[in-house]
């Protein structure tokens, strides 16, 4: 595909003619039909305000399909509890199709510039169409708008996921160049999660030291020069554990907690730790703290990354864990949501990975071997009940992903949904008929 050979990087500057006086950025999603961005109508701007989310807060549970969030809730609350993020006012299911010509199902690249953007791409691109031209995100909307703006992720803080709201690269891998249009273009004022490695050249660690045991092969490989040192320049406050993030305070925050992932995946007694320096729940807490003092409002994703690492390692147990960690902060989010009803939150999905399934315990029904042999018994809360996880592959699945949402705007992601019209909703939300 000429768009994967030619165009290696773009950057958010290339998005200036997009939006030029005068033009609505949403408009490659929506144009001027009812479901877009037209003229202004003075008559309905009460509505409008009693209907704009002020702040948005999108978790995303990457591979997190429906199977693994009922693996979830059945391994968690039992048979008659309910997950958190199945509370919200509005359910539905994304299609998580890509525009990919070579793969039918998407990855996380290709899943999260859906959401982000609003327009499907290639697998492995970030930000950009299928053609490798950049479009405008939510959070590049939000920030031109006033709002304070923030990713947030178990992952490395410039993985594909997060990536895909601030940066603009026709391949994910390039997480230093990510993190230069982060610091430089996007400006998120808070970035949090693991990833260290790219942020100091090679030979140059970090505070998290190079070839550490657990992991021998993680060490510094920027490609950028020291954009540690370039955040400071700029006005961020740098810290590195749990202890220097929660005494941090100033309203531009970058913290990197690990060398590459904010844990150790692999399969089960082989190495798999699921320990984050900072949990998830705590780094949302610091970001809702910086970014809730904007008076125009934010822009918040938050992923837990280790429900798809762990999935592709065939390990239930250490999914399981992830899956309690998100939930834990989808209930944050929520107490946040309730205080200020002007807050839209969503819980997603990008795709599915393992294809994964619930079953009966039955040593007649083995169907894998190796890492992909069944996991469990495990037990079901409040009864004398086992199952197993039965996984098909290593890899992602192509069936949707649930969608749970509540405040302004949700009840357009009730029912299916293209993963594009994740974007349009909350951008329709936070900008309702092009008010800015």
């Amino acid at each position: 595909m000429a768009a994967r050979t030619t165009m290696r990087r773009v950057g958010a500057a290339a998005l200036t003619a997009m939006v030029a006086a005068g033009t609505a950025v949403g408009a490659t999603a929506g144009g001027d039909d009812d479901r877009g961005y037209g003229g202004h109508d003075t008559r309905h701007d009460a509505r409008h305000d009693r209907d704009r989310a002020r702040n948005v807060i999108v978790l995303q549970g990457d591979g997190m399909g429906l199977a693994a969030r009922e693996l979830i809730r059945l391994a968690t609350v039992g048979k008659d509890g309910h997950l958190v993020m199945d509370t919200l006012d509005e359910a539905g299911w994304t299609a998580t199709d890509s525009a990919d010509p070579e793969e039918a199902v998407t990855d996380s690249a290709a899943g999260a510039t859906a959401f982000a953007t609003g327009v499907r791409t290639f697998n492995g691109a970030v930000g950009v169409d299928a053609d490798g031209n950049p479009v405008p995100t939510l959070l590049e909307d939000a920030k031109r708008a006033g709002k304070a703006t923030g990713l947030v992720s178990t992952a490395q803080v410039t993985d594909a996921s997060p990536a895909a709201f601030g940066a603009h690269v026709t391949d994910r891998y390039d997480q230093s160049e990510i993190a230069r249009q982060y610091l430089e273009e996007s400006r998120p004022d808070v970035l949090l999660g693991g990833g260290e490695d790219f942020w100091y050249p090679e030979g140059e660690p970090g505070a998290w030291p190079d070839n550490p045991p657990e992991d021998p092969e993680e060490q510094s490989k920027g490609t950028e020069g020291n954009l540690v040192e370039r955040a400071q320049e700029l006005g961020y406050t740098y810290v590195s554990d749990a202890e220097g993030l929660a005494d941090a305070d100033g309203r531009r925050l970058l913290g990197l907690f690990a060398n590459e992932e904010m844990f150790q995946q692999a399969n089960e007694g082989e190495g798999d730790v699921y320990a984050p320096e900072v949990p998830l729940v705590d780094m949302a807490a610091k970001a809702l703290e910086v970014l809730q003092r904007d008076r125009d409002g934010f822009f918040l994703f938050l992923e837990e990354e280790a429900i798809d690492e762990f999935a592709h390692q065939s390990n239930a147990t250490r999914t399981v864990e992830a899956g309690r960690s998100l939930d834990e902060t989808v209930a944050l989010a929520l107490d946040f949501q309730k205080k200020h009803r002007d807050t839209l939150v969503l819980v997603v999905g990008d795709h599915a990975t393992g294809g994964l399934a619930i079953e009966n315990v039955d040593p007649e029904d083995e169907s894998g071997e190796g890492a992909t042999a069944e996991d469990g018994p495990f037990p079901v809360p409040g009864t004398d009940l086992e199952f197993t996880v039965d996984w098909t592959t290593g890899g992602h699945t192509g069936e949707a992903t649930p969608i749970t949402a509540q405040g302004p705007g949700a009840e357009r992601l009730s029912g299916p949904q293209l993963n594009t019209d994740v974007h349009d909703a909350v951008q329709r939300a936070m900008f309702p008929r092009g008010h800015r």
